[in-house]
């Protein structure tokens, strides 16, 4: 199997990279740096399987993964992430992650992971479906929209003509973030819908 890795901590990925290269299965290991320099290879060079880091600079490796489940459906795309935010699990999963699992484990649990998704199965970390069964997201696309707008630093009337809103509209749905996500103010609702992976 052909594999790229794309993670930003240059030791991770070159330890990744090194313990794959010794598996029989494993022809070739790509390396990126980020999910932009991901794409770039991949744009280039065939592979069954892209491992991706969530948190990296550039491109995240959600936004890698949405373009690679778009451009070359094919790719396996497995998420191999330190973080159990519900809201990146739930992104990924939407856009039709193979297998989205924690970075703890051995090569010879990852080497079983990318044998499950060349067979066509899905594979998902039991803590990280649990954690989105315990904080499912509260917020609608529209909300999330107007929370963009806030962690961007636009005001409502900013927020609004970009949204093609009323500003009435816009203070509507704050009211409801600021209830929902039990925040007293939209900086604070924006940074916790941040820390949630919502946006």
């Amino acid at each position: 199997m052909k594999v790229l890795v794309a993670e930003d901590q240059s030791m991770l990925r070159d330890a990744m990279c090194q313990l794959l290269s010794f598996q029989p299965d494993v022809e070739t290991v790509l390396q990126a740096k980020n999910g932009a320099e991901a794409i770039q290879i991949l744009e280039k060079e065939a592979v069954d399987i892209a491992i991706l880091d969530v948190e990296m600079p550039v491109k995240t490796g959600l936004e890698a993964l949405e373009w690679i489940k778009q451009e070359i459906p094919e790719i396996k795309v497995v998420i191999v992430t330190t973080f159990k935010r519900p809201g990146y699990f739930e992104r990924a999963v939407k856009a039709g992650v193979d297998a989205y699992v924690l970075k703890e484990r051995s090569i010879a649990e990852l080497m079983q992971t990318l044998h499950t998704v060349l067979e066509g199965r899905k594979e998902y970390s039991p803590e990280l479906m649990e954690v989105m069964m315990t904080h499912p997201n509260p917020l609608t696309e529209q909300e999330v929209a107007v929370l963009h707008g806030v962690a961007q630093g636009l005001s409502n009337q900013e927020i609004a003509d970009k949204l093609y809103l009323s500003n009435g509209t816009v203070r509507n749905y704050m009211t409801n973030i600021l209830s929902k996500l039990g925040a007293s103010n939209r900086t604070e609702a924006a940074k916790t819908a941040e820390e949630e992976g919502w946006l």
